[in-house]
């Protein structure tokens, strides 16, 4: 049996055996007993997450929703990461660029410098690049990012219709459209969030 704390799939991110250390569930023993687990978190987090939508642009909110989303699986949650990984910018300066994605969100708003959903595919994409957490990035993104498109009044995105949990033509889309991102290319990215 494979080590359910191993990534499984592209684009996942590996964790240190410090930071696998943390599980605080005995019973996980499979993927799918650890993704069951972080989904009931993650279902909890949402709820607690659609009364506050006002305060997204902000660390400490940021911090606790991923506290939230996973705090009852993982010791760690909430806590940025200490260690470089496959993905993200180092880890001393994650405080200072997640304070400038929040600055420039609540800028680009204020002064309607990109459409909506630009707006919330830039943050997402930035949020994701920076990676502040040991794991649970792209679905801490995903939700921060549909809290913010709660707040300035739009839809959540689709994001594909599809689990980007999974591996799976989805995923790839998505992970394909991040890194074109990455390159300054946010067409694919603004296609994928509300196919």
């Amino acid at each position: 049996m494979s080590d359910p704390l191993l990534p499984q799939e592209d684009g996942a991110t590996p964790l240190t055996d410090e930071e696998r250390e943390g599980l605080k569930l005995s019973y996980v023993t499979t993927r799918g007993d650890l993704n069951a687990a972080e989904q009931q978190n993650i279902l909890k987090a949402r709820n607690w997450a659609q009364k506050r939508t006002n305060k997204v642009l902000n660390r400490d909110y940021l911090n606790d929703l991923h506290k939230r989303m996973y705090g009852d699986v993982w010791k760690w949650a909430g806590s940025y990461r200490q260690t470089g990984k496959n993905i993200g910018i180092d880890p001393i300066h994650i405080q200072v660029q997640l304070q400038e994605l929040l600055d420039n969100t609540t800028y680009w708003i204020e002064h309607e410098t990109y459409p909506p959903d630009e707006i919330a595919a830039r943050f997402h994409h930035k949020l994701v690049y920076i990676h502040p957490y040991p794991n649970g990035n792209g679905r801490h993104a995903r939700l921060a990012t549909d809290i913010l498109l709660q707040a300035i009044g739009r839809q959540p995105f689709t994001w594909g219709r599809a689990s980007l949990r999974d591996v799976g033509q989805a995923r790839k889309t998505y992970v394909d459209a991040l890194r074109a991102a990455d390159g300054h290319d946010i067409g694919p990215l603004l296609e994928f969030v509300r196919s």
